[in-house]
C-alpha cells in the first residue's frame, strides 16, 4: 500500500499509478515506475493564487488580427523553419540526437541575434561557460554580446529572468533543470513537465521567446512526457545521419508557420554553415565527362516546404542468395517500395521475386512525398535492365495501384528548379502547360516508363 503523500509515476510515459509495479500498464515498459511525493518540501516554490473568475469575453471570428511581430535572428534557415523569425512570447522545443549539433545551432542563433541588437540569454545546464566561449570563438562569435550562464536550479533561473528583460532565452537542456517543488531527480517526467510548464508561463507573461533543448529517446521521440510538446508553440527536429555533414531542421509543430519547411545546414570545422541551394548539395558533382549516369540512379525533383529540392535516388537489384529476397531502404518508406515493386511485377511484367532490392536516397535526406514513386521506379527499372538514364533527366510522379502515373502538385516549380541546375529532360505525369525550356516526356502509365527506359527513348 502506498504511503501518505506518495505517488508512483512512470518515467517513460508519465502515467500515474496508485502503487508500485514492475511494468507500466500504460506503455508496457519495465522498471520505469518511480515513487514521488505529492507534497512539496519546505521552502519550495508555492503556486500562484488563482484570480477570481470574471467570465469569458468572446470576439468575432471576422475581426482582423495583425500578424505577430518577428525577431529575425540572422540565421536564415532557422528563421525560415520558424515561419519568418521567432515570435516574442513563444516557446520552442528543439530536439535531436546527441552530437547532431543542437548546441552549435542555438549558439549560432544567439550570437547572430545579439549582433543584430536583440538581448539574448544562453543558459546551459550541461556545459561550463568556458566551453561555450571556446565554441563561440571557433565559430567566429567571440564578440557577440550574449549573456551566458551555467545553472540548473529553476528557482534561480526564474528569479533572474523576471528581474531582467530578454528578447530570447535559450535553455540547454530542459532535462537538466531541477525544481525544488518536487522530490524527483532531474530528467524525470515530473521535473521535465514542471520545469517546461514554468518556462512556458514565463514566456507568455514576460513576452520573451524561450527556446528549450530536449533530448530524444532511442526511437527518436522527445524524451519526457508528450504533454511537453503540447505546451510549446513549435517543435523543431534537428536531424543528421552519421557519416554525412548535412543537417536538416524540420518543424514537427508550428503555431506561427508551416510544418513542412526545412532548413539545411552543413557541419564543418567552424560550426554550421547555411546551405542556400540544397539541390546542388544533395546532387553533388553532376558535371562529369560522361553523358549518362550509372544504371540504377535517377534524379527526383521534390518539394520540401516552399522550395523545390533535387536529390538522387539510387537502386540496386541483385540475384538473391537465399530463399527470401532482401528489401533494404534508406531515406524512403519501405511500404511504398513494396507497393512500387508490386505494381512493376503485376502491371509491367518485371520480376523481383528472386532478387534483392536496395534503395538509397543519396545525401542522407529523408523523402516522404508520394511524388517520389516514379523516380524510385525509374531507378529500379534502370537497374534491372542495366540501362542508365540520361544525365540531364529528372523524374517525378505518383504511381497508382492500377499502374497509372498520377499528377502531383507544383510541377512547374519542380521543372524550374531542374532547368536552373542544367537539366533539359523530364519524365513526369501529363502537364496542364507544356514547358518550353525543357523536354518533358508525359507518362500516363508506368508501362510506358518501362518501355522508354529499357529502349533508351526519351
Amino acid at each position: 500500500m502506498a504511503r501518505d503523500g506518495a505517488i508512483y509515476v512512470c518515467q517513460s510515459c508519465g502515467a500515474v499509478h496508485g502503487k508500485w509495479a514492475g511494468q507500466c500498464n500504460a506503455c508496457g515498459n519495465w522498471n520505469t515506475i518511480v515513487e514521488e511525493s505529492r507534497s512539496a518540501p519546505p521552502g519550495a516554490l508555492k503556486p500562484a493564487a488563482t484570480a477570481r473568475a470574471r467570465g469569458l469575453q468572446f470576439e468575432s471570428l471576422l475581426s482582423e488580427t495583425p500578424e505577430p511581430p518577428r525577431i529575425v535572428t540572422g540565421v536564415a534557415e532557422f528563421d525560415r523553419v520558424c515561419g519568418g523569425g521567432v515570435v516574442p512570447g513563444s516557446a520552442i522545443l528543439l530536439s535531436g540526437d546527441p552530437g547532431v549539433g543542437k548546441s552549435t545551432l542555438l549558439l549560432d542563433v544567439a550570437g547572430r541575434a545579439a549582433l543584430k541588437g536583440a538581448r539574448v540569454a544562453y543558459i546551459s545546464g550541461e556545459e561550463a561557460i568556458e566551453q561555450i566561449r571556446a565554441r563561440a570563438k571557433r565559430m567566429g562569435l567571440a564578440e557577440a554580446p550574449v549573456n551566458l550562464a551555467s545553472a540548473t536550479a529553476l528557482r534561480e533561473i526564474l528569479g533572474t529572468l523576471k528581474r531582467e528583460k530578454f528578447d530570447i532565452v535559450i535553455v540547454d537542456s530542459i532535462q537538466t533543470l531541477w525544481s525544488d517543488a518536487h522530490e524527483a531527480g532531474p530528467g524525470s517526467v515530473t521535473q521535465v513537465r514542471a520545469c517546461a510548464g514554468e518556462m512556458v508561463r514565463l514566456a507568455k507573461s514576460q513576452g520573451t521567446a524561450v527556446v528549450l533543448v530536449g533530448h530524444v529517446t532511442k526511437d527518436g521521440q522527445v524524451a519526457g512526457p508528450r504533454v511537453v510538446e503540447h505546451m510549446v508553440d513549435a517543435v523543431l527536429n534537428f536531424e543528421g545521419e552519421r557519416g554525412y555533414p548535412f543537417r536538416v531542421l524540420r518543424a514537427g509543430k508550428n503555431r506561427f508557420g508551416a510544418t513542412d519547411e526545412i532548413g539545411v545546414f552543413e557541419m564543418g570545422d567552424t560550426g554550421l554553415r547555411e546551405v542556400t541551394n540544397p539541390s546542388a548539395l544533395f546532387l553533388g558533382d553532376q558535371n562529369g565527362d560522361r553523358a549518362e549516369r550509372e544504371p540504377g540512379t535517377a534524379v527526383f525533383a521534390g518539394i520540401e516546404g516552399s522550395r523545390p529540392v533535387l536529390v538522387e535516388i539510387q537502386a540496386l537489384s541483385a540475384p538473391s542468395a537465399y530463399g527470401t529476397p532482401r528489401r533494404a531502404v534508406v531515406g524512403w518508406d519501405s511500404g511504398r517500395l513494396a507497393m512500387v515493386l508490386a505494381v512493376l511485377e503485376s502491371r509491367c511484367g518485371l520480376g523481383f521475386g528472386d532478387r534483392d532490392i536496395y534503395l538509397n536516397v543519396a545525401g542522407g535526406l529523408k523523402i516522404n512525398e508520394p511524388a517520389a514513386d516514379l523516380a524510385a521506379a525509374a531507378a529500379l527499372i534502370s537497374s534491372v535492365c542495366d540501362v542508365p538514364l540520361p544525365k540531364g533527366c529528372v523524374v517525378f510522379g505518383e504511381i497508382g495501384l492500377s499502374g497509372e502515373v498520377r499528377a502531383v502538385g507544383r510541377a512547374e516549380a519542380r521543372l524550374r528548379e531542374a532547368m536552373k541546375l542544367g537539366f533539359d529532360k523530364a519524365l513526369c505525369p501529363p502537364l496542364s502547360h507544356e514547358p518550353t525550356d525543357i523536354a518533358a516526356t508525359s507518362l500516363s502509365r508506368l508501362a510506358e516508363a518501362v518501355e522508354r527506359i529499357s529502349q533508351n527513348r526519351y
